[in-house]
């Protein structure tokens, strides 16, 4: 399968304009042949604690934008949003991924960031997800997310690549580099990291997106600017690495 990353500024707080900004971005990639698109992390409305402002119910502007891009270009998209579902009270940092017959799966971030006071805005999800998508097993993951080794070790055997979406400040760029690389070679299965890239409330992002196959090796990888990385992901060289070198039936 062949996967497009998206590394793209974000105009904060502006869904439309956001909306905009990407939509020559997914023709390209459809024009390019992939067959899944990957956002950054609340791609429409930067990582923005005014839930009052940003929040929107389920199946509200930015989910239908995913919903009618995937049909239109007949693909695959993703990317999170704060989405408050039926009976809630707090949103939850919702990564939707839409399919182009329809299909909608959600995944609602497990670990939200308290450093920055994400937990007293937003709720907490409970329930990984992985789904199979054109025969590539995908587990979705959002920033933070990926800090927590043991949620990517109990997924390992049903996953060929993990799908992490980020707003990670350039400060910290070392670490989610390093970690991205480290979650590819500890499960053997691919990584695809998207990040943003630009300036949102006062901080700094370098993007530093990444697709690791499951060696760790490098297969696509930017900083700095907007741009799309292109890789094709094969669950066959998830099988093979497993194989030759069986790691995971060791783990305890």
């Amino acid at each position: 399968m062949r996967i497009a990353a998206i590394q793209s500024d974000i105009a904060w707080e502006q869904p439309a304009a956001n909306f905009e900004r990407l939509r020559p971005w997914l023709a390209a990639a459809a024009a390019a042949g992939a067959r899944l698109v990957v956002l950054p992390e609340m791609f429409a409305c930067g990582f923005s604690m005014a839930t009052d402002r940003i929040r929107e119910p389920e199946g509200g502007p930015t989910a239908s934008f995913l919903m009618s891009q995937a049909r239109a270009h007949g693909l695959w998209i993703c990317g999170s949003l704060p989405e408050v579902p039926p009976g809630a009270v707090k949103p939850y940092n919702t990564l939707v991924l839409a399919g182009p017959a329809g299909q909608v799966h959600r995944y609602r971030k497990i670990h939200p960031f308290s450093f920055a006071r994400e937990h007293e805005h937003y709720a907490a999800g409970s329930d990984p997800v992985t789904v199979d998508i054109e025969g590539l097993r995908c587990s979705l993951f959002i920033c933070y997310d990926l800090r927590f080794a043991d949620e990517f070790w109990a997924r390992a055997i049903d996953t060929d690549a993990y799908l992490v979406i980020a707003n990670w400040p350039e400060r910290r760029r070392h670490h989610w580099t390093a970690l991205l690389q480290a979650r590819a070679i500890e499960n053997q299965a691919y990584v695809v990291g998207v990040n943003r890239v630009g300036r949102g409330n006062d901080l700094d992002y370098t993007g530093d997106s990444r697709i690791h196959d499951p060696w760790g090796e490098t297969l696509a990888a930017a900083a700095g600017s907007e741009t799309m990385l292109l890789a094709d992901l094969h669950p066959e060289v998830v099988r093979d690495a497993r194989e030759k070198f069986p790691v995971l039936k060791d783990r305890r």
